[in-house]
């Protein structure tokens, strides 16, 4: 906590909603909103004891005591994401910033990879369900309250598989496709009370659940094609998203910013 004498901490008084923030990069998201003074609700899916770990963690090693709290809730479900949206509002005062970073469980096999011929639409719906589905059930909970305080920043976690589909990912690119679009139609709308809403394109990033079973050879290739020479960090996407989220990025809305270390350059 920042004391009397100390530089007031650039989130200090926001309150942050980041989904799937148990482990990876959203719980590298969530420790980088407490670092910076934020307070943070770890939304997560079904381990009680790995998020309730992930948050004593951030609050010990950034100071954070107090400020942040655990929820659990299934994005796809509205019921539960409205009752995510009222727990934050009670716990921290309202909700300033939300983070769309859940996803249906998806792993970067290349050797596990089934070319379009043979995917169902089931495939692709399961994972509409939780990029889509879960950034429009939280939205609709959570825009009311920042309508009202005429301000907020959303920030949804897309991947740089939608500009550069290196290995056709058909299921997981097209969903997370369609969460870009939704974040700009979104922009467009939602200027006028002083919203922003903004996307991050991750790059593959290790030490995920979901980069696990990358092969070597699509890593080197990847690394190869990339100017800064590696793959990402969940760091590095947390960085991305907390500047989108900041006030630094008081006048941007509507962008996808690519967090891959300049493979994709638009």
């Amino acid at each position: 906590m920042t004391t009397a004498s100390s530089p007031t901490l650039p989130l200090a008084g926001k309150a942050a909603i980041v989904t799937g923030a148990s482990r990876g990069i959203g719980a590298a998201i969530a420790r980088r909103f407490a670092e910076l003074g934020a307070a943070v609700v770890i939304d997560y899916l079904s381990n009680d004891e790995r998020a309730l770990a992930t948050a004593t963690a951030i609050e010990r090693e950034t100071g954070a005591e107090g400020r942040v709290a655990v929820f659990r809730a299934d994005v796809r479900d509205e019921e539960q994401v409205r009752a995510l949206a009222a727990f934050t509002e009670e716990t921290f005062g309202g909700v300033d910033i939300l983070v769309n970073n859940a996803l249906s469980h998806y792993s970067f096999d290349p050797r596990q990879r089934r070319t379009f011929d043979g995917i169902s639409w089931d495939d692709y719906r399961e994972q509409i369900d939780g990029c889509l589905r879960g950034a429009y059930n939280t939205c609709a909970a959570c825009l009311p309250r920042m309508r009202r305080q005429a301000g907020g920043a959303i920030v949804n976690v897309s991947s740089n598989l939608v500009d550069a589909p290196i290995v056709p990912y058909h299921d997981y690119t097209a969903a997370k496709g369609s969460l870009v679009g939704f974040t700009r139609s979104l922009a467009q709308e939602l200027g006028k009370w002083g919203i922003r809403v903004n996307a991050v394109a991750a790059g593959l990033t290790v030490g995920t659940d979901s980069s696990r079973a990358t092969t070597e050879d699509v890593r080197e290739r990847i690394v190869a094609m990339t100017p800064l020479g590696r793959l990402a960090t969940a760091d590095d996407i947390a960085g991305a998203v907390v500047m989108l989220a900041g006030d630094d990025a008081a006048f941007i809305t509507g962008q996808t910013l690519h967090a891959d270390g300049g493979l994709v350059m638009r």
